[in-house]
């Protein structure tokens, strides 16, 4: 993924009004919930999501392999 596209994607679901759950997937099968707009912050083509307990993920435009909805999830 482009870093253009990658930091377009992240800013069309952090900004969704109402917020909703997404998912991203890694290469490799990694994935993780962002269950908050504010646990996300990114610039230039890298990104860091803050987990529950303050746990860390770091990741970038080339490691993403889909971000998706989670299907009837949502966080108002």
């Amino acid at each position: 993924m482009t870093q253009e596209n990658f930091e377009n994607m992240l800013e069309a679901f952090l900004a969704a009004k109402p917020f909703r759950i997404f998912t991203v997937r890694l290469n490799g099968g990694r994935r993780f919930e962002v269950d908050s707009p504010r646990a996300v912050v990114y610039r230039d083509g890298v990104a860091a999501f803050v987990a529950p307990g303050g746990i860390p993920t770091y990741f970038d435009h080339e490691s993403v392999n889909l971000v998706a909805d989670v299907p009837g999830n949502r966080s108002d």
